[in-house]
């Protein structure tokens, strides 16, 4: 199979889908990898390495996107990209759909056949191509939490871990998930005074065990949020419902019960986002303010630490990819029930339930396109 890796294009997103480490398994499996130049030379993966792995190196996304069977990426198609997918191509990335009508309609117009990574399922219930990411932007949310709170970056002027004489920082992370777990640690491991909610009473008791006194855990509810939110510095939303868009946990109107300055990092934006004010930012503006409160809504947080998190993406991905590629999509889906479930789009069809539910759009059964030629 040609298997393509075009260069990234969204504001300030320096990973890539592949590392040579990646392409170099999938030339030993017999395959083609086209990458185009430049793909990974901001994280220190030059084209030379890429060529020492096997790949062929084309100098324009268009002929990555005109060749190749299959186009890995990280983010989302943007407009210009999904305009050059095809019928009978696949597309194996982070899609995030429920929140983007004019990617879904690019996609299916298209025809292209879209594999997300971020609804890909595991034995356990768990979504293995999404965590190593949501591992990086958890950590990373309280790294940019506690600079936000800094008095020049418009926050309260609080430092998490305090000292000696002065409360530390309070913490409140919104769901006990893959990111609100590592949003805890690490502001645990700064010294700040930290909370999490959940619904699972089976999570919450697995997250006492782990962490004991240190944690605080609380049964997710309008009120307990609202009696949490009044004593907060910074809120962590970390909530997802996978392949649909993320609840509304914050509205505007509860602002007002935060302290002035306290910041929201809102790590459900790829969804939607988890707070009513949210709206997507960059990491070239990555904050805005209403109600006196700061808001930090990067749409791709694991871009910031590029290197780190292509690695521990490719590391995910890698299998997957392998057996797109060895066996067609159509044959490794059927042999693997938690790949079955990336599938989003296929020829003109939206095939995840939920994307179709968040858009009002007709809903195609996986085993209805799986059973057809």
């Amino acid at each position: 199979m040609d298997i393509g890796v075009p260069r990234e294009i969204k504001n300030n997103e320096y990973r890539v889908g592949m590392t040579p480490g990646g392409v170099k398994e999938l030339v030993r499996d017999g395959h083609s990898v086209l990458v185009q130049c430049g793909a990974g030379s901001a994280i220190g993966l030059c084209d030379e390495d890429y060529a020492a792995a096997g790949a062929e190196l084309v100098s324009e996304a268009s002929e990555v996107f005109a060749r190749a069977e299959m186009v890995v990426k990280v983010k989302e198609p943007q407009p210009e990209e999904y305009q050059q997918l095809r019928p009978g191509q696949l597309l194996f990335t982070y899609l995030h759909l429920a929140p983007d009508l004019a990617q879904t309609q690019g996609l299916l117009k298209s025809g292209c056949t879209a594999i997300a990574y971020e609804t890909v399922t595991d034995a356990r219930g768990g979504l293995p191509l999404l965590a190593p990411m949501s591992e990086v932007a958890g950590r990373m949310a309280i790294q940019a939490g506690a600079h936000c709170l800094e008095k020049a970056q418009g926050g309260r002027g609080v430092l998490l871990g305090g000292v000696p004489g002065v409360a530390p920082g309070r913490v409140l992370v919104l769901g006990g998930g893959v990111v609100g777990i590592n949003a805890a640690r690490m502001a645990l491991g700064l010294g700040a005074d930290v909370t999490i909610l959940d619904k699972s009473l089976a999570r919450l008791k697995e997250l006492d065990g782990l962490y004991g006194p240190g944690l605080k855990t609380l049964y997710s509810t309008a009120d307990n949020i609202e009696f949490e939110l009044s004593r907060s510095d910074l809120v962590i939303g970390a909530v997802l419902i996978p392949g649909a868009a993320a609840p509304r946990l914050v509205t505007r109107d509860m602002l007002k019960l935060l302290p002035q300055g306290a910041v929201l990092v809102d790590v459900a934006i790829d969804q939607g986002g988890c707070f009513e004010t949210s709206r997507a930012t960059t990491h070239q503006q990555p904050t805005f303010e209403v109600d006196g409160i700061v808001h930090y809504c990067v749409a791709n947080m694991p871009g910031a630490v590029a290197r780190t998190s292509t690695f521990a993406l490719t590391n995910a991905t890698l299998p997957f990819i392998q057996a797109l590629a060895n066996q067609g999509w159509r044959q490794a889906l059927q042999q693997d029930e938690h790949l079955a479930r990336g599938l989003n789009v296929h020829q003109n069809q939206v095939v995840c339930q939920a994307v179709a539910e968040a858009h009002g759009l007709s809903h195609t059964p996986l085993d209805q396109v799986l059973t057809t030629n």
